[in-house]
């Protein structure tokens, strides 16, 4: 019961991260997006690794490892921001700026 409400809960997870990067123009609501979208994985991922109330050590290593990753991919991505905020005064891409 448990392991099926921890699926739901990440495939939910994926779905508004998804929506939030497909929707919001803000760029750092999208870096936000993207990691609800990476966090909503590993907690499906960490769910479908629980076999009959086992755990399997290998989707742990794997999820701890993803999480090092995703921080310091968000790390890199918030600075990208900044930069192109100092830069241009502006956080949406130029594609995506509704002011003509």
């Amino acid at each position: 019961m448990s392991l099926t409400v921890f699926a739901l809960t990440g495939a939910a997870l994926v779905g508004l991260g998804v929506y939030g990067l497909l929707a919001l123009p803000h760029l750092l609501r999208r870096v936000i997006a993207f990691n609800l979208t990476g966090s909503g994985l590993f907690l499906f991922f960490g769910a479908a690794g629980a076999r009959g109330g086992a755990v399997d050590p290998v989707p742990q290593a794997l999820i701890i490892t993803g999480i090092v990753v995703a921080l310091s991919a968000s790390a890199l991505a918030v600075g990208l921001v900044v930069a192109l905020a100092r830069s241009s005064g502006k956080v949406v891409l130029p594609d995506e700026d509704p002011a003509p």
